[in-house]
């Protein structure tokens, strides 16, 4: 009587051994497999990261190599000449955020600052000493007077016989930089030759330094925080408890970045990838313990009414039968719906693509056309004139200049404002002129609407109209507005669009058109929604998506609604900048 319940004991208990084992190495394998995913992912965010720092650095640096050659850095002596310096140095700083911009000679001697930050004497700088040297000098650090995080870039500026007659130097903020970043990124910090943390987005860390043992992070002041370092599966796992913001287990990862001479690293929290793998053992265990339960039960079952219950037992082995297809089913379900899950995240990421690379082209086509027809008419006049110049006619050679310097001056502005629509903009709220974003608006737009025969009514005010928000991200608004007019009244006898600011109660800027109005006006500020073809090359539905958060971010609101005579009508209400906001 012992015999058989003590065997059965022991299955019992090879049973769960083995379910344990199972569980185990499911876990293992799933936490393996998000560890790589994990990875991935952290890798392109510190890619990103650190792309977006060299891009944000580099703009001071070829500012420091433009300005060397630049003529109000001659002659110096002469008082007039250095207050014009300073005063333009100083315009070049606010524009581009530099903490400074200065110009020493070869000897160390500051001739010229913008504001003055720039030690009197950094002849014992390290980048000063580089572009002595001929080459473009770059360090980093904290020095007096600044007292703040700056990088410096020094760039050699030579005389008429070759030598080196002075160094223009440039100061960023790296203070500044950091305020751009997105604070809901994984924590992100970028470390010198020294270890030391100098640029990060969790100002917890900065300053830390890394220990003796070179692993890890150790605060400048009081006892070194809880750390320690595992390998799994090839990662690095750090577990700490460095403060709310960063993560206690994270997976780190690590880039060298020689053009700025930091290293970037990344802590990316890896509970979710520990909870993902510990749901899928659960849902292993979970499975096999009830396939156990009901084997032992039929087992027991089929043993004490082995002979009376033997249909029974049939249906029983056909109903575990039926439970395996269904649970193989249901994984294979699971799996599917994951693939067409992540197969809809890919198709949704190639459409917001294709819509980008559709309006730069369909942009760069119309740019292209304009910049065309005054090159050609450059080109004409400045034949003429050399015609005109022989034949001893300078009246009519300076004409044809003229013309001439009108074109070039037509195409400076093409270019100005293209280069202003496509430059990111990451700046909060500021005080700018509407009237000149809808103007630019329009300029940009021109070729597209004449191409189309679309006219164009803007009851313009005479004087500027100042407005809280930013120039690139509204003109895009008003860019969009305009084109999807254009759109809505493609292949119609009458086209017009009519551009009105009004300075009433709340100030509005309204674009109606005399299309056929919108189909659904409840869903047209909706991601992905458009009235176009499928698979066209019109766009991806994200316009006024895009436009709607826009307005929203700068405190201000778009509408969109039907007239009853025809066509559709957008108004935008924005805030008025005040005095107050400016203080």
């Amino acid at each position: 009587m012992n015999g058989p319940r003590t065997h059965r004991y022991w299955v019992v208990l090879a049973f769960l051994l083995a379910v344990s084992v199972l569980t185990g190495g499911v876990w293992r394998y799933g936490y393996l497999q998000a560890l790589d995913q994990l990875a991935q992912r952290a890798e392109a965010d510190l890619t990103l990261a650190s792309d977006r720092l060299s891009a944000e650095l580099q703009v001071y640096q070829e500012l420091a190599v433009l300005l060397t050659d630049h003529p109000m850095l001659t002659g110096l002596d002469d008082p007039v000449r250095h207050t014009d310096a300073q005063m333009q140095l100083l315009e070049m700083a606010d524009k581009t955020a530099a903490l400074d911009i200065a110009f020493a000679d070869a000897s160390g001697r500051i001739l010229v600052s913008a504001n003055g930050l720039t030690a009197n004497d950094v002849s014992e700088a390290p980048y000063f000493r580089r572009a002595l040297q001929g080459a473009l000098g770059s360090d980093h650090g904290i020095r007096p007077p600044l007292n703040r995080r700056a990088y410096y870039y020094a760039a050699p500026a030579f005389d008429a016989t070759g030598r080196v007659r002075g160094a223009v130097v440039v100061v960023a903020d790296v203070a500044s930089i950091e305020l751009a970043w997105p604070g809901s990124a994984p924590a992100v910090f970028f470390t010198d030759a020294n270890g030391e943390v100098f640029i990060t987005n969790r100002f917890e860390l900065l300053f830390w330094t890394r220990p003796a043992s070179g692993v890890g992070l150790a605060p400048p002041e009081g006892p070194a925080l809880a750390f320690r370092a595992t390998q799994t599966g090839g990662h690095d796992i750090w577990n700490i408890r460095w403060g709310p913001y960063v993560p206690n287990r994270a997976l780190h990862l690590q880039r060298h970045l020689p053009i700025v001479a930091l290293t970037g690293e990344i802590l990316v929290n890896a509970a979710p990838a520990r909870r993902l793998a510990g749901l899928q053992a659960s849902a292993v265990a979970a499975i096999c313990l009830a396939f156990g339960a009901m084997l032992f039960l039929a087992t027991e079952r089929r043993r004490t009414l082995a002979q009376a219950n033997a249909v029974l037992e049939g249906r029983v082995a056909k109903r575990t039968q039926a439970l395996s297809a269904a649970n193989a089913h249901l994984r294979q379900e699971i799996g599917e719906r994951m693939e067409a899950e992540t197969a809809l995240k890919r198709a949704q990421d190639d459409l917001v693509q294709a819509g980008k690379l559709s309006a730069l082209g369909q942009m760069s086509a119309g740019i292209s056309h304009e910049l065309n027809q005054p090159l050609m008419a450059i080109r004409s006049f400045a034949e003429n004139a050399t015609m005109y110049l022989e034949r001893g006619r300078s009246d009519a050679a300076s004409d044809n200049l003229r013309r001439i310097s009108d074109m070039a001056r037509r195409m400076g502005r093409i270019i100005r404002n293209l280069r202003a629509f496509s430059r990111q903009e990451n700046q909060a709220a500021m005080q700018v002129d509407i009237v000149a974003i809808v103007d630019s608006a329009i300029e940009l737009t021109e070729a597209r609407l004449r191409r189309d025969e679309v006219s164009v009514v803007y009851t313009r005010p005479n004087h500027s109209v100042w407005v809280q928000g930013g120039e690139v991200r509204l003109g895009q608004v008003f860019v969009n507005l305009i084109t999807n007019a254009a759109d809505a009244m493609y292949g119609q006898d009458s086209k017009k669009i009519l551009i009105e600011i009004s300075e009433t109660e709340s100030l509005t800027v309204t674009v109606r058109d005399t299309g056929p109005g919108i189909d659904m006006p409840d869903k047209m500020f909706e991601p992905f929604y458009s009235t176009k073809a499928v698979a066209s090359d019109e766009g991806v539905g994200l316009g006024l998506s895009i436009s709607y958060g826009i307005v929203q971010s700068f405190g201000g609101e778009i509408r969109g609604a039907n007239m009853p005579d025809g066509g559709a009508i957008f108004t935008v209400q924005l805030e008025r900048w005040h005095e107050e906001q400016a203080a």
